[in-house]
C-alpha cells in the first residue's frame, strides 16, 4: 500500500510541481552554475542508487555527509532551499522509480561505515530509504549514527498509514531543521 502512495504522490508532485522545479532549477543555475546534484547513496539492501537533489553547496565541495561539510560551502540560495526543504523535491523522481519512499530512513553515503553497520545490525537497510521520517522531524541527523539507526528502526517497526502521512505533513509544515552543518 505504501508503494502505491509513493508512486501516486511522487507522480502528482512531479506533474503539479513542475513549474516550481523549473523555477528552482533556473535560479540554481545562476547560483552555482549546476542546479542539480547527483550522488551515489546506499539504497535498499545496500544497493547503490543515484540520489537527485537541488545543489545547495558550491560545486567544488567535497562529497561528505552534511554534518562534515563547512557552513561556508552553502550558498545563500542553498540556505533557502535547505530551510524550506525544497532541495529535496527532485527526489520525487527517485521515489517514482522505486529507489526511495516518501517516508523512510535517509539514505547515507557508502563512506558512512559506522551508520551502515548500525543500520545493518537493526535491519534498517531492508527498507527503502526515504525523503523524511521520524529522525528528520526530530532533528536527528547522521552525526549521531547509533541514535539515528535506533530511531530509524523504531519508525520502521511502528510505521502505519497514519504515521506515513503524519511524517509527510510534519515535514511539509516545517518540523525538523535538516542536517547540521559545522
Amino acid at each position: 500500500m505504501i508503494r502505491l502512495f509513493d508512486f501516486f504522490f511522487s507522480l502528482l508532485g512531479l506533474l503539479f510541481g513542475f513549474p516550481v522545479l523549473l523555477a528552482l532549477m533556473v535560479i540554481g543555475f545562476f547560483d552555482t552554475g549546476s542546479p542539480v546534484f547527483c550522488q551515489e547513496r546506499v539504497g535498499r539492501n545496500k544497493r547503490a542508487f543515484t540520489l537527485v537533489k537541488f545543489r545547495t553547496m558550491k560545486k567544488d565541495t567535497a562529497s561528505v555527509a552534511s554534518h562534515l561539510a563547512s557552513a561556508n560551502a552553502i550558498t545563500p540560495f542553498g540556505r533557502f532551499l535547505r530551510r524550506t526543504k525544497l532541495d529535496e523535491l527532485p527526489q520525487l523522481w527517485n521515489v517514482l522509480k522505486g529507489e526511495m519512499s516518501l517516508v523512510g530512513p535517509r539514505p547515507c553515503l557508502f563512506n558512512q561505515e559506522e551508520l551502515i553497520a548500525e543500520r545493518e545490525q537493526r535491519g534498517v537497510l531492508a527498507a527503502r530509504p526515504g525523503i523524511t521520517g521520524l529522525a528528520q522531524i526530530n532533528d536527528i541527523d547522521m552525526s549521531t549514527p547509533q541514535l539515528l539507526a535506533e530511531t530509524d528502526q523504531k519508525m520502521l517497526e511502528s510505521l502505519t498509514t497514519k504515521g506515513y502521512f503524519t511524517y509527510i505533513i510534519q515535514t511539509v509544515l516545517g518540523k525538523g531543521k535538516g542536517d547540521r552543518i559545522r
